[in-house]
């Protein structure tokens, strides 16, 4: 029983090192499902993307209007029991930190070997089954992005494949270190998982709150 008990424990601690409240909403969500936010020595709020930034932390929804109306609502000074100074455009930085974070991540994808660019090549790692993920410009015409969505899915079997459609040209050009990126495919391993990640949380945080609360069967009630 007291081994029981201790694992119990165990699970708890673990459980609760993984587990946040956003200050705005006051659910309790997983911390991948959360941005930090500390006070820096001036006083201003910044957000800690890596979560690596000294400090009390300030945890928010991850979704561009939640953290839109935490500044609205002077959720940080209420959180932090201090005054905070919040930025302008807060929610617009949080996007283009997040953004930077996802294509760095996508530049050592590629450079991993993990990354492969034009249709053909595209057409053969689906075949061989090796794509876990389709990069889409934003510019890309429908009917490419159709082709290409649907060759994934028939060699899946049906099964979905996830597309992500969070960059244009120019960015994916810069991350990879080519010109007129239009479609890309990731291969299985490990920093391409990680540039997927990356970029499904940002395309989160882009949807918003309705489209977070959907996914997860949440409300969208705040205090």
């Amino acid at each position: 029983m007291r081994f029981e008990a201790a694992e119990q424990d165990q699970a708890q601690e673990r459980q609760a090192e993984t587990v946040r409240r956003c200050a705005l909403t006051r659910r309790h969500l997983a911390k991948d499902a959360l941005i930090r936010f500390v006070i820096g020595p001036d006083g201003t709020i910044v957000p800690d993307i890596k979560e690596k930034l000294p400090g009390r932390g300030v945890w928010l929804t991850a979704a561009h209007d939640t953290v839109s109306d935490a500044a609205k609502r002077n959720a940080f000074a209420r959180a932090l029991k201090t005054k905070a100074l919040v930025p302008e455009e807060l929610a617009a930085l949080v996007d283009r930190l997040l953004a930077d974070a996802a294509l760095s991540a996508l530049a050592l994808a590629n450079k991993a070997g993990e990354v492969v660019f034009g249709a053909a090549k595209i057409e053969e790692a689906i075949r061989k089954s090796r794509v876990i993920a389709l990069v889409h410009a934003a510019e890309a015409a429908e009917d490419g992005r159709r082709k290409l969505d649907g060759k994934a899915l028939a060699m899946t079997g049906g099964a979905p494949i996830t597309a992500i459609r969070a960059f244009n040209e120019g960015e994916l050009g810069l991350a990879s270190g080519r010109s007129n990126v239009i479609h890309a495919a990731l291969i299985q391993g490990g920093a391409a998982r990680k540039f997927l990640a990356a970029a499904e949380r940002l395309e989160r945080y882009r949807k918003g709150s309705a489209a977070f609360a959907d996914e997860n069967g949440l409300d969208t009630d705040t205090e």
